[in-house]
């Protein structure tokens, strides 16, 4: 879990979340390690909704024009 959200590619982030989820599906998450990948999908969360806002105000500049 080293890997830092600053960084990664939106695509990254959301494939990353899925493969997160898939493990809480199939109930393959270790309970030791549950809280760590709970945090990790919450910061991977957060860095997609920063990276939509960005692109939003891109693009509401680019249509101003």
């Amino acid at each position: 879990m080293a890997k830092k959200t600053t960084a990664i590619k939106y695509s990254e982030a959301i494939s990353e979340i899925e493969q997160i989820l898939e493990k809480f599906r199939n109930e393959q998450l270790d309970v030791d390690k549950l809280a760590s990948e709970v945090k990790r999908a919450s910061e991977l969360i957060t860095a997609c909704k920063k990276r939509l806002k960005e692109v939003e105000e891109e693009v509401a500049n680019i249509l101003e024009k």
